[in-house]
């Protein structure tokens, strides 16, 4: 069943929020956040405009990854929002168009192509495809079902078959690292007070630490990125202690170049890179390497 169509969002309205977000974004994503929160819920209106968009008879026939990269541009200049997941309340599943981070943008964009790809263009249909990608084997029970380490993020989805993690493929090396940024920092985290919940974040970071990963360091990446394709998702591994990747986004291919779409707290919205992704990372301190998860096609199509 199609989803149907809300009250159109109006030209006043628009230059109206428009206006206001622009006096906000320049005070930070805390400040973005406050006006989100009191706007308006319009995430049925946008994800009907997604499935509008990823109707053009261009993209009919395309693969997933390429409309990974038609939806994704699609958000270019929606606000930076912080830990949009991090939400009163027991764990839920949290729906957010409005601002993203660099983890929600993609798990949005996956989400919303994989409902084009398997014709199911309704809103129940993304938010079932949104928590099966967002959490361990799709079932939610309490914060630590959550995927929160992007390594473990790629692990669940390979295993659920919705992305394939092509790293070795691209000449990539072990990654080696002790995982235990969260249970490290517990007074960041409002969830981590109670032990079991602690307990049970713990027992994932072991299991991430013990695993085995591969990555393509930066300086190998100028080297490999023409086998990269659009959709192509991209996990930045970084050498904070204790972490695996620090930031997440899109390839999308311009004159055969990959370009690096994502939501960065510089900049203050999703936005696409200048310059290639192999010039992106060569500016970037503590962003070590990459790596490559592919979307596989959904269905088997």
């Amino acid at each position: 069943m199609p989803l149907q169509r809300r009250a159109r969002y109006s030209r006043r309205r628009f230059l109206k929020d428009a206006a206001l977000l622009a006096a906000v974004l320049p005070l930070g994503p805390r400040c973005a956040s406050a006006f989100l929160n009191n706007a308006p819920d319009r995430n049925e209106e946008i994800v009907c405009q997604k499935f509008q968009l990823a109707a053009d008879p261009s993209l009919q026939g395309k693969t997933v990854g390429d409309v990974m990269a038609a939806i994704g541009l699609s958000f270019i200049g929606t606000p930076y929002v912080a830990q949009t997941l991090e939400v009163p309340g027991p764990e839920h599943l949290v729906v957010n168009l409005q601002g993203l981070d660099c983890t929600t943008f993609v798990e949005n964009t996956l989400a919303l192509s994989r409902c084009v790809k398997l014709n199911e263009p309704t809103f129940e249909a993304y938010t079932k495809q949104l928590q099966l990608i967002r959490y361990r084997s799709g079932v939610i029970q309490g914060y630590p079902s959550r995927l929160h380490y992007f390594t473990d993020w790629i692990g669940d989805n390979e295993l659920k078959e919705i992305v394939r993690d092509i790293t070795r493929d691209l000449g990539g090396v072990p990654l080696v690292k002790a995982i235990d940024f969260m249970s490290t920092h517990r007074k960041s985290y409002r969830q981590l007070s109670e032990k079991s919940v602690v307990d049970a974040i713990s027992a994932a970071e072991l299991r991430l630490s013990s695993a085995v990963h591969s990555y393509v360091p930066k300086g190998d990446v100028a080297g490999m990125q023409d086998k990269l394709r659009s959709g192509d998702i991209i996990a930045i591994t970084t050498s904070i202690p204790g972490l695996d990747v620090s930031h997440t986004g899109l390839v999308v291919e311009q004159e055969g170049m990959p370009y690096y779409l994502h939501a960065p707290l510089s900049g203050g919205a999703v936005q696409l890179s200048k310059a290639t992704l192999a010039s992106y990372l060569a500016g970037a301190g503590k962003q070590t390497g990459i790596i490559v998860a592919r979307p596989v096609e959904p269905g088997g199509h």
